[in-house]
């Protein structure tokens, strides 16, 4: 059997769309933020021409609070596997000072992807290769036979750590983390053939499997505040895994898009 011909064949092009569709919403949500935090052209002519006292001001954020909460949409793309995920995402945290926030941090989500051999190790790929043939041979599936297995796939992710804030700007405050902590995710497959039946029972006999693993990586985004308690976040995290190593040959990288309102209060942190 030919494994990349395999590969290309049973990737499904929704897939690719799904992802195009991620990544218009992410150009979109940073066009947005360039657009409010970059002054027009006659209003840096104005801010040219003020006093020379008010151009050496900093143009510092007065309020800073305490507390912030965040909940919104969530993408998930991991693209060597072909899987995108939608769900939710929320975020707690406290400013000890302005420049540093720390915080907890989880998110959800579920899709589906397409397992096809070539996503398994080279041993796993020979024996299923071998045993094909054998069925293409006996006339039990056509020669023209691609194995591939419908997954579901369930995501969460949990983390914790710092977060330094950058707050030049009045409307727009800029961050930079860390991305590391814990993935737990659970794959259902769907076999839509007594063939591909098989091949799921050898891999998952529970009828699911469930793994967890560690993740690592860096995360940065904005926050627009529309006003003193609110505002939209938009933030890109991008971290590396190897979850289902003794099933999967390769890790991966995914990308995790999130989109929603921020909630900020509590006493202001002093400058």
């Amino acid at each position: 059997m030919n494994t990349q011909s395999t590969l290309e064949q049973a990737k499904s092009p929704s897939h690719f769309r799904a992802a195009i569709c991620a990544r218009t919403v992410l150009v979109g949500a940073w066009a947005l933020i360039a657009a409010l935090c970059c002054p027009a052209p006659a209003a840096r002519a104005q801010d040219a021409s003020a006093p020379a006292a008010a151009a050496t001001a900093s143009p510092s954020q007065p309020y800073v609070g305490k507390y912030d909460v965040y909940a919104g949409y969530v993408n998930f793309n991991s693209p060597h596997i072909g899987l995108i995920e939608n769900g939710f995402h929320v975020q707690g945290g406290v400013n000890p000072r302005r420049w540093l926030a720390l915080g907890v941090d989880y998110s959800s989500a579920n899709g589906s992807l397409l397992l096809v051999p070539t996503e398994l190790p080279a041993a796993k790929q020979v024996a299923i290769s071998q045993a094909l043939s054998q069925l293409m041979a006996a006339g039990v599936i056509p020669p023209t036979y691609v194995l591939t297995v419908p997954t579901d796939s369930y995501t969460q992710t949990f983390a914790a750590g710092p977060q330094w804030m950058i707050r030049h700007y009045p409307r727009a405050t800029f961050f930079l983390r860390p991305s590391v902590g814990a993935i737990r995710e659970r794959a259902t497959p769907h076999p839509t053939n007594a063939v591909a039946v098989l091949f799921a029972q050898q891999l998952a006999p529970a009828g699911y499997k469930l793994d967890w693993t560690g993740f690592y990586g860096v995360g940065f985004g904005t926050d627009l505040q529309a006003t003193k308690h609110f505002g939209l976040r938009a933030q890109l995290d991008i971290v590396h895994d190897h979850l289902f190593n003794d099933l999967l040959r390769d890790s991966r990288n995914t990308f995790r898009f999130s989109i929603g309102p921020s909630f900020h209060f509590g006493k202001n942190v002093a400058k």
